[in-house]
């Protein structure tokens, strides 16, 4: 493939201020925590029992069993995971709180010198919950920075911009799929929308307007960015291959 080196904006999703847990209402646990393979010793039960008790409203981490408020807004919910961080002679934990990004907000070591595995384990957990607030929700806005960034792409800026003018712009919401997943797009505000499976918390592409019309900056939940847009009533994102290369991902509507 043909490379053509571009200036695109890389899509970094910030805060509109500094968040904390505390801003949350909702929290969402994982199946699995880090580290674990085989017995979590009831780490489950006590995050959860700790975090009701500090008013949070806890939730799956599938997201087929949220509440319709949280499905409306999955920016809105926080992801909790403990890691398993342990030594040689001390059971050590890392409580971890990330946002819909995939972003750290809040980090927790905590050790304990119990070296029976379950009663160790709740011992740091419990020591790691201490620093968590109580809930005092506050509404969760997003606004979009960009850096730029120089990448490699197999088709000249005007081309893609000039196929993204002349195709039908896709609904607000609906389902589609490459053939392989299946997403729901979520409408965050008028410039912006993310892709999300119904199983999970985490945007699998979070997509923001350019000056160019149905042209988008998009961050996948790699943590890579790059540029999507409409094509026929499709979304279309060129996936990074490696070694400044391109496949194109036709996503269709269910």
């Amino acid at each position: 493939m043909k490379k053509l080196s571009i200036i695109i904006a890389t899509l970094c999703i910030t805060f509109s201020y500094a968040q904390k847990v505390s801003d949350y209402k909702y929290i969402a646990l994982p199946e699995k925590f880090k580290g674990f393979k085989n017995d979590q010793y009831k780490l489950d039960v006590l995050l959860s029992k700790t975090l009701k008790q500090k008013q949070y409203v806890v939730v799956s981490g599938n997201r087929s069993q949220w509440t319709a408020e949280a499905n409306s807004n999955p920016c809105s919910v926080l992801n909790a995971d403990v890691i398993n961080d342990s030594g040689f002679l001390r059971n050590k934990v890392v409580l971890e709180f990330k946002d819909c990004n995939g972003k750290v907000i809040a980090s927790q070591k905590a050790s304990t010198s119990i070296k029976e595995f379950e009663e160790g384990f709740q011992d740091a957990l419990k020591q790691a919950l201490v620093t968590v607030p109580v809930s005092s929700p506050k509404e969760i806005s997003n606004q979009v920075e960009t850096v730029v960034q120089e990448v490699q792409t197999s088709e000249p800026v005007k081309e893609v911009n000039r196929q993204a003018a002349e195709n039908s712009t896709p609904p607000q919401s609906g389902k589609y799929t490459n053939g392989k997943v299946s997403l729901q797009k979520v409408q965050i505000d008028d410039s912006q929308f993310i892709l999300v499976e119904n199983n999970s918390s985490v945007p699998f592409a979070t997509f923001k307007s350019t000056s160019k019309k149905d042209t988008f900056k998009v961050k996948l939940n790699s943590g890579e960015s790059t540029i999507g847009y409409y094509e026929n009533g499709n979304i279309v994102i060129e996936m990074p291959k490696g070694n400044d290369d391109y496949s194109k991902e036709v996503f269709t509507l269910k």
